[in-house]
């Protein structure tokens, strides 16, 4: 923690968690705001299906490989440069999207999009362990994911709206407004928050040394797909929306806010509740509760899809509990994450986002279109993601009691 983080920011701290949300918004928004155009796109510039899904995969690899170095950078040269960086390259390859002319360009384009979008997410991490202490910064975390919440429920409507009123390429003139506005809210008020002391030369040798230490820490691995890998279970069912939602739910492109309203509801109520619980009780009874709610829609979803007629009015609702029990227990995780290195949080958040997002790639690029079109596939392959986090956390429990 920074010693003198009682005078960089004066404003309340639900003002900072904002900002910072703010930032982390941008992942949702890159995602979530043109998946409503899927067939449109497709059909503009003569892709393939599977050409479309590489618009997804190659977003969430140059996520993955970027998020190695953004902490570590922030670790360096500070917080806010990297951000304001972030910010720039995220503007300049949103207004590459809007002007692609062809499928190979968009996918060239949004890889650069996810190069750039992860040093939001990830440094906004780093900064709120630089400012507060463990129960505080559960209950910043728990705030920035509730704040971060409204993101993917807006960003579908309005990505639907643009599509209906306008056409695709105004959704990408949409996230050059978001990126640059959001460039200069942080070059005004964002605060370097990473101490002198704490900086670390960058060597590129040294970095590659220290995160072959972090992945040989079996505690540290286990925590990071204890985090990371429940989430694909719903992120899954976002992946698929064009089918889930299109075929399955007989949905038309203006109706998707409804799924997005379900899970973020549920995130944002998850986040308000694992913030009511900070301090109040121990970090590992609220992982648990988190795991049961998951465990629990896991298998009720399979056995509705299994032995009833599929529905929206039970559909979504699940979905958005599953949501719910991943918002309990993911800022709790995440901290522990974060506080397996003190003095390198920021490499700690780069490793940790770096593989929830290769885990996310791997589910876009490969899982998705493998299940998208069958609805057991989709629950049975959700229930199963779950329980890779799950089991991860019961080691690190076990590990603890020995």
């Amino acid at each position: 923690m920074n010693p003198e983080a009682s005078r960089l920011w004066r404003a309340p701290r639900w003002a900072l968690s904002i900002l910072l949300a703010c930032l982390g918004m941008l992942g949702p928004f890159s995602t979530d705001t043109y998946l409503p155009a899927f067939a449109g796109i497709t059909q503009a510039l003569h892709a393939t299906p599977l050409q479309m899904q590489q618009t997804l995969s190659s977003y969430l690899f140059g996520f993955a490989v970027m998020n190695l170095f953004h902490g570590s950078l922030s670790d360096c040269f500070g917080r806010r440069p990297v951000v304001l960086i972030g910010l720039t390259a995220f503007t300049l390859a949103s207004l590459g999207c809007a002007l692609a002319g062809s499928v190979e360009a968009l996918i060239f384009w949004r890889a650069v999009q996810g190069m750039s979008a992860g040093a939001g997410i990830v440094v906004s991490r780093a900064i709120i362990r630089d400012m507060y202490p463990p129960a505080d910064a559960q209950r910043a975390m728990s705030q920035v994911t509730l704040f971060f919440g409204v993101a993917p429920a807006v960003a579908p409507m309005i990505g639907g709206f643009l599509f209906v009123h306008a056409d695709w390429h105004s959704i990408f003139w949409f996230l050059v407004a978001i990126g640059l506005a959001l460039l200069l809210a942080n070059a005004r008020w964002l605060p370097e928050t990473l101490h002198t002391q704490h900086k670390h030369p960058f060597h590129v040798g040294k970095l590659l040394r220290e995160y072959a230490r972090l992945i040989s820490s079996p505690r540290f691995v286990l925590l990071v797909l204890a985090s990371g890998i429940p989430f694909n279970g719903m992120f899954l069912y976002v992946l698929a929306t064009p089918v889930f939602l299109g075929e399955h739910l007989q949905f038309a492109p203006t109706q998707f806010f409804w799924f997005f309203c379900c899970t973020i509801g549920g995130i944002m109520a998850g986040a308000a509740v694992s913030g009511r619980l900070a301090g109040k009780v121990t970090p590992a009874a609220q992982i648990k509760l988190g795991f049961q709610v998951m465990v629990v829609m896991s298998v009720v979803n399979i056995a509705l899809n299994l032995w009833v007629p599929l529905s929206a009015w039970w559909a979504l609702p699940v979905l958005g509990l599953f949501a719910f029990g991943w918002a309990i227990m993911v800022p709790v995780v995440t901290l522990l994450v974060l506080d397996q290195v003190p003095e390198r949080r920021g490499m700690a958040s780069s490793l940790q986002a770096c593989v929830g997002s290769a885990a996310n790639g791997l589910v876009a690029g490969a899982l998705v279109p493998l299940v998208m079109h069958s609805t057991h596939a989709l629950a049975f392959t959700s229930a199963g993601l779950m329980c890779i986090g799950l089991v991860a956390w019961v080691i690190v429990q076990k590990g603890l009691k020995t």
